[in-house]
């Protein structure tokens, strides 16, 4: 379904939700009174806005991801990289919409924050395994560059057999890299790396932040640490939105949201286990759904074809990695030395696809880390303040 079909819905959905919620109100004045003029008028119009910004971040990233199929950037880096950018700025307006408002404190606020704070918890061994899966890439970039280095000399009159034994040796090593083995994730985790150290390995003073999880273990599961995350998310009863003055709204929004960014995260990157058996049951209602929704279902699409069926990660520039260099390796076990003309010419052409891949790679696999090392921050910081703001309600001075 084309992005445009969403456009112009964002605001209606939830304004309905409002215009019932204080219809709700009106009918229920016994479960919670308003606490003063500007709470009751200005949180409504805050809650709107935040579903819009949710609904034109979905928006965004489809009309990104549905350009034309000959350069259809879905699970690219730069999509990728788009999602954390959005999902950074919903978070930081999730963060001022909710916490340190009075409504936390009481039920069945209390409750909902204490589940998406579990869930945020979890999402941070995600980010830890996805940070692996990027170094992996990392360490596949650098076989790319063992080829492009043997054959792709322009000092050299003519490629001879040393350099094509050179290219083939980081060709194997690659193929058999980027193999889908289940157990492969083991090796990364072995070599996980906490974000809260340099890249030195030099410990930092995490303080209060040393109970959070910073590294995934041998037997931790990708695909059952995003059922975890998805558990029991559903959306709110009407009770609870009246009860709460609309606020379990955002609290689910950015629950699935969050639930939405590392299963995406998950189906693009290699880590340990990976799966995509992650249901999305979002109410139509939600002017988010619908975006949402049709970028499950692409990349669901994405992950059953069959050149995809077998790839440690959905990357865009994974498969582009994995194509260019079969073909070129396929291309070298052909070849008979001395190397005719026309022969030299394929094997260029192949190596300068290879090079552009490898650049692209290059280019985009820091950003991306320093990305995800901010969400785990992130993550984090919301979650501290979520607990700090419960504490102070609970431990009045």
């Amino acid at each position: 379904m084309p992005a445009t079909d969403y456009q112009g819905t964002s605001s209606a959905p939830f304004a309905n939700i409002g215009r019932s919620i204080m219809s709700l109100r009106r009918d229920q004045v016994h479960v919670h009174s308003m606490e003063g003029s500007h709470d009751g008028a200005g949180h409504e119009v805050e809650l709107e806005a935040f579903q819009k910004q949710v609904a034109d971040m979905f928006q965004s990233l489809l009309a990104a991801a549905a350009s034309a199929s000959a350069n259809d950037e879905l699970l690219s880096l730069s999509w990728i990289r788009k999602l954390l950018d959005s999902f950074l700025s919903c978070q930081e307006e999730f963060r001022v919409l909710l916490y340190n408002k009075s409504q936390l404190l009481r039920p069945p606020m209390d409750r909902l924050i204490a589940d998406f704070n579990e869930r945020s918890v979890k999402a941070l061994d995600v980010c830890n395994a996805i940070r692996d899966g990027i170094e992996q890439i990392r360490q596949w970039e650098k076989l790319l560059e063992i080829v492009l280095c043997a054959l792709d000399n322009k000092n050299q009159r003519a490629l001879g057999e040393g350099q094509f034994r050179r290219a083939k040796k980081a060709l194997v090593d690659l193929a058999i890299g980027m193999l889908d083995d289940k157990d492969s994730g083991q090796t990364l985790a072995n070599r996980n790396r906490s974000f809260g150290r340099n890249k030195d390995h030099h410990h930092r003073s995490v303080g209060h932040f040393r109970s959070l999880s910073w590294s995934v273990s041998r037997s931790w599961s990708a695909a059952r640490q995003l059922q975890s995350i998805g558990s029991n998310l559903a959306a709110p009863r009407t009770n609870d939105i009246v009860a709460s003055n609309g606020f379990a709204v955002p609290v689910y929004t950015m629950g699935s949201v969050l639930l939405f960014v590392m299963w995406t995260l998950v189906a693009a990157i290699p880590c340990q286990d990976r799966g995509l058996q992650v249901h999305f049951n979002i109410p139509r209602h939600f002017a988010w759904a619908a975006p949402l929704n049709t970028l499950h279902e692409r990349i669901l699409e994405e992950s059953k074809k069959r050149e995809r069926k077998n790839a440690c990660g959905l990357l865009k520039e994974i498969y582009q990695m994995e194509k260019c260099s079969r073909l070129l390796s396929e291309l070298a076990d052909s070849v008979q030395f001395p190397l005719t003309e026309e022969k030299e010419v394929e094997v260029r052409q192949r190596v300068k696809e290879l090079a552009q891949v490898c650049e692209t790679i290059k280019e985009g696999l820091d950003p991306l880390e320093r990305q995800v090392r901010e969400v785990f921050h992130r993550i984090v910081r919301g979650r501290t303040e979520g607990l700090d703001s419960l504490g102070r309600g609970h431990n009045p001075e």
